[in-house]
């Protein structure tokens, strides 16, 4: 399970690197679907394009702080599940809603993996 949880661990980290930089870059795309599909405003498009930047650092800094990962993919899977909701409610559909919705599962396995990894980590220890 460990192997498991750093490999998606890296994965979500470079693939919300380049999320990220897709909207705080207004890549035209981005901004036709904040703007037009989703009814959001640019500055919604840069925040939630920060946020996916800065947890994607802080999940590749979580390879040696590991208490990082839980934080920041906690953080990716709230973002991820408003984006299913987002994709839902623009009324594009569940199909729509499939990446953000295994995005999601991903980022939640990494939390709880990583919860998991640490806490019987410590199991048989002296405290």
């Amino acid at each position: 399970m460990k192997w498991t949880v750093r490999i998606l661990q890296g994965i979500l980290a470079v693939g919300f690197l380049l999320f990220g930089f897709m909207k705080v870059s207004a890549n035209p795309t981005q901004v036709e679907a904040f703007t037009n599909v989703y009814t959001y405003g640019t500055g919604f498009m840069y925040v939630v394009g920060a946020i996916e930047i800065i947890s994607a650092i802080g999940l590749l800094v979580g390879y040696w702080k590991k208490g990082l990962v839980t934080v920041f993919s906690g953080l990716l899977a709230i973002v991820m599940a408003g984006a299913v909701f987002t994709h839902i409610n623009s009324g594009q559909g569940f199909e729509v809603a499939m990446t953000p919705l295994v995005l999601l599962i991903l980022a939640a396995v990494v939390f709880f993996g990583q919860r998991r990894t640490k806490t019987t980590s410590t199991i048989g220890r002296e405290v």
